[in-house]
């Protein structure tokens, strides 16, 4: 057992440290070489990778005295380190069965190469790199990653085929031939075409843009799903042992009623994906009625059309005030209500609201974020948010991924 947890320590190493990991070091680079032979005592990888190997040798020698089931070991310690890791290896077990290719637009960014390699080291995805061939080669050769990833590098590529496709989809928006032959070098909107051609199955980007720019080549090329006006953002939000899911805090900045009913649709998708049955609020300053303005009536006739529309098959209810949607006993004070348990899914009722919630209960609840997943587009499509650590984008990356397999 001992052997068996000095080789797993040995292994761990060797393998690409954690942004938080490193973090906690003073941001100092961690490498393995003659300063970094053995994993940093708070790496949280040690629990999951050490013990199952320790657990398995105890077995396979006979010193074990119950029974373990070795294979689901390593994900039940996981799930200790948090409600979203838990969630998150539900997804990434969908991911693992059918991996898909993702294009990644910014590809010569560390952070991205780094996620690209981990996603193809578990098994996640087909990671395809957009961005200078030398560069991203010597970045991996830098930091030391066992990886020859697939690239595409515009300077080189034939790309006259996707040139032709973003005309053909863009031309009656006023671009030229040959303005399309200079997007196209472009790689949101290079990676936007080979995922609507199929050359790809997902795309992640966004690390190093603003969200609205992101956004925009997708949106043009890819365009929302068959029947679907607006996408929106999602984000999972784990506080204690306790789920969320907040919509919109990405997108639609003034959403209206139609808006709101897409909203709450996508969001209740979402949580499903993470094995989560949805119970969905519209948000206000109201509580059912108790303020009637314009604003207030929009969300309650919203509520209203979900409730009657036969196709919904999960509870929804609103206007109401937030502690009244997430409180223990918040709904008590109202026996009419269609939620018998508190919300899951909070619908904000516009971006400024969603966007400061999530990013208030982040930083001062401590709560634990994924996303912002886009739901809603006609490809799987995620914009990550400028400054996100490797294991989002790994973590977005696997969402695409069972969004590609959906």
């Amino acid at each position: 057992m001992k052997v068996a947890a000095a080789e797993a320590l040995a292994d761990l190493a060797r393998r690409d440290v954690p942004d938080a990991v490193v973090k906690a070091y003073g941001d100092q680079p961690l490498q393995f070489g003659p300063e970094y032979i053995i994993p940093k005592p708070l790496d949280p990888r040690v629990l999951f990778e050490v013990a199952p190997a320790v657990a398995e040798a105890a077995v396979e020698s006979g010193a074990a005295r119950q029974e373990i089931d070795l294979a689901a070991y390593p994900e039940q310690l996981e799930a200790r380190l948090g409600k979203t890791r838990e969630l998150m290896r539900v997804v990434i077990n969908k991911a693992q069965r059918d991996p898909k290719r993702i294009v990644l637009a910014e590809g010569t960014d560390e952070k991205i190469i780094r996620a690209a390699y981990q996603l193809k080291d578990q098994g996640i995805a087909e990671p395809v790199l957009v961005g200078d061939r030398e560069t991203i080669a010597e970045a991996t050769d830098r930091l030391g990653l066992a990886f020859d990833p697939e690239i595409v590098d515009p300077a080189t590529a034939e790309l006259d085929r996707y040139a032709d496709r973003l005309y053909e989809l863009r031309r009656r928006k006023g671009v030229t031939r040959g303005e399309a032959a200079d997007l196209i070098t472009n790689g949101n909107y290079l990676a936007s075409v080979m995922v609507e051609t199929g050359a790809a199955d997902a795309m992640l980007t966004g690390l190093t843009y603003h969200y609205p720019s992101a956004l925009r080549p997708p949106l043009q090329v890819v365009g929302t799903a068959e029947g679907v006006e607006h996408a929106a953002g999602v984000y999972m939000l784990a506080v204690e042992n306790r789920v969320v899911f907040f919509a919109d805090a990405t997108v639609t900045q003034s959403p209206g009623e139609d808006a709101l009913v897409e909203i709450a649709g996508h969001a209740a998708d979402v949580a499903r994906r993470f094995g989560v049955d949805p119970r969905v609020a519209l948000l206000s300053y109201s509580d059912f009625g108790s303020v009637d303005t314009d604003r207030t009536r929009r969300i309650r006739r919203a509520a209203d059309r979900l409730r009657a529309d036969p196709d919904i098959d999960f509870p929804v209810d609103g206007e109401m005030q937030a502690d009244t949607a997430v409180g223990e006993d918040g709904l008590e004070a109202f026996s009419f209500a269609e939620l018998d348990a508190p919300a899951n899914v909070l619908v904000f009722p516009n971006l400024e609201a969603g966007n400061i919630g999530y990013k208030l209960l982040q930083q001062l609840g401590g709560a634990e974020a994924v996303g912002p997943m886009l739901a809603g587009m006609d490809e799987p499509v995620h914009v990550l948010q400028r400054g996100d650590d490797v294991a989002d984008i790994v973590n977005l990356g696997a969402v695409a991924v069972v969004d590609a397999q959906e």
